[in-house]
Formats: structure tokens, C-alpha cells, sequence
């Protein structure tokens, strides 16, 4: 497993990233806390999002005032064989 998929919450703003497409920083925090139902400290998940964009799993694009986030290639890549696992998992544990 890659080391990003590590983190939870990662996973989740590539999860977030992969059905939304492009977002604002700001939009996935916000969504992310809805998700969790609790507050997200800003360094934290800035931080994360700093992390996949380092890693090569999300880009960047400053749009005006605002910076834009979307998955590269090799993040959707990831995203999607991540959930290809947890999903035959599931199924796995359903046929007991």
C-alpha cells in the first residue's frame, strides 16, 4: 500500500477529489467535516492536502484568489484500486 493511502483522511480528500473532480481547498474541508461531523483544525488538513499535492497525487491550480485542487492521473489511479480492495473486502466478509 502506498504510504498516503496511510492516512484516513487522504484517503478521503482523493475520495472527495475523485467524485467532485476539481474543488477549492475550503469545499473539501467543508465537505470533509460534514462527512466526520466535527470540526477540522485548518494546519491539519491543509497539511494533508499539502502531502498528496508533494506526493504527486493532487494538483494545484491557483484560480484567482483561490487555489483549485483535482487528482492527477497517477491519484485517481490510486484512489480507484483502493477502493477496488475495500470493496472485495466487503464482499469477501458479506459471503461469511
Amino acid at each position: 500500500m502506498s504510504k498516503w493511502l496511510q492516512s484516513g483522511r487522504r484517503r478521503d480528500i482523493c475520495i472527495l477529489l475523485l467524485e467532485l473532480e476539481r474543488a477549492r481547498g475550503q469545499e473539501l474541508k467543508t465537505a470533509l467535516e460534514a462527512h466526520y461531523d466535527q470540526r477540522l483544525e485548518p494546519k491539519a488538513f491543509y497539511g494533508s492536502l499539502s502531502a498528496l499535492v508533494d506526493a504527486g497525487d493532487v494538483e494545484q491550480t491557483p484560480e484567482g484568489l483561490h487555489d483549485v485542487y483535482s487528482l492527477t492521473a497517477v491519484g485517481a489511479e490510486r484512489t480507484t484500486a483502493h477502493a477496488t480492495w475495500v470493496q472485495s473486502v466487503l464482499e469477501d466478509a458479506d459471503a461469511i
